[in-house]
């Protein structure tokens, strides 16, 4: 059998499914892997590695558009593009901003539902504030 890891063994390594392989690959965010004489996918032992970055990434709110700008910077041959990166940081830290603003916008209006008594008398659906909050931040 020639070099390199099938699709089981990388998903079982990476600890994701088969399939999480190969929808990264169809996004462009693992390279396309070499194929065997009878076409099964061989992947380096590095894709392991970068799908587990792309899976942190996205635990810690990474878009994958975002990861995919993020492994190109980081697969670079020439010296670690800083500026680049610094760039990339400041525009996630305003995104961030964004959503705590939001974030805790909603959890103040939560925190006053939740402080009306419970037998207090019911109001229409469409007057519920944590609905008509929801659907605000819906609106395009």
């Amino acid at each position: 059998m020639e070099d390199g890891l099938t699709i089981g063994q990388v998903a079982k390594a990476a600890h994701v499914n088969p399939e999480t392989v190969k929808y990264y690959e169809k996004c462009e965010l693992l390279q396309k892997p070499v194929r065997s004489d009878s076409g099964y996918r061989l992947y380096s032992k590095s894709v392991v590695e970068d799908i587990r970055l792309i899976k942190r990434a996205q635990e810690i709110g990474f878009t994958l558009n975002e990861i995919k700008q993020l492994l190109a910077l980081i697969k670079q041959e020439s010296c670690f593009p800083m500026e680049e990166m610094q760039a990339f940081a400041m525009a996630k830290i305003a995104e961030i901003n964004v959503k705590l603003a939001r974030l805790a916008s909603f959890k103040s209006l939560l925190e006053q539902a939740v402080e009306r008594p419970a037998f207090s008398d019911p109001s229409p659906k469409p007057n519920c504030p944590v609905l008509k909050k929801i659907r605000e931040d819906d609106a395009p």
